[in-house]
């Protein structure tokens, strides 16, 4: 049994498992889960594709800071991030101050393998959408890297695997994770 005191903000890059091990943690830890990307589909009842196409980027970053601080600061629960999230210092910042940040950090290679045959991934629909994967890894990582906590992702993990290295990574942490 444990108890949660922050909420812990899942980042990385698409395939790196922030939905997939989220939803386990927020199971193993009895805690709610969210997703920032899903919360602002909801809020504008429109996809992130159409939010994009009518109204830029700049406007969904400003919707996506306004949820991702409204979940910080309800109840702690497990936030999926979407995968160009952390980028911003602003997101970096109110995370830091109300909650934890953990980057699900995977091999480009393993990344690949997981993403490869989906076509929701809009930022892949590229003349090489696998040298696009490495390119994103390369430009975000130096972000990603600005987690508080680092978890290593492989292919021999599990999604249970991999939540349970979660919280082990978060029990070094006794303000945001101690066992009950």
């Amino acid at each position: 049994m444990y108890r949660l005191h922050k909420t812990v903000a899942l980042v990385g890059m698409m395939g790196a498992g922030k939905s997939a091990v989220g939803t386990a943690l927020a199971r193993h830890l009895k805690v709610p889960f969210v997703d920032s990307d899903d919360e602002i589909v909801k809020a504008a009842d429109r996809s992130i594709a159409e939010i994009f196409q009518r109204d830029g980027e700049a406007f969904f970053r400003d919707r996506e800071f306004e949820v991702i601080g409204r979940l910080l600061r309800e109840k702690p629960a497990v936030l999926s991030t979407g995968g160009g999230a952390f980028l911003a210092a602003r997101n970096r910042e109110q995370i830091s101050s109300h909650g934890i940040s953990v980057w699900l950090r995977a091999d480009p290679a393993v990344l690949w393998q997981r993403v490869r045959h989906k076509t929701t991934r809009p930022l892949l629909h590229t003349a090489d959408p696998r040298r696009t994967l490495y390119e994103l890894c390369e430009q975000r990582e130096p972000f990603y890297a600005l987690a508080d906590l680092v978890v290593d992702s492989d292919a021999v993990y599990s999604i249970e695997d991999m939540a349970v290295r979660v919280i082990e990574a978060l029990k070094t942490r006794p303000d945001v994770l101690e066992e009950a």
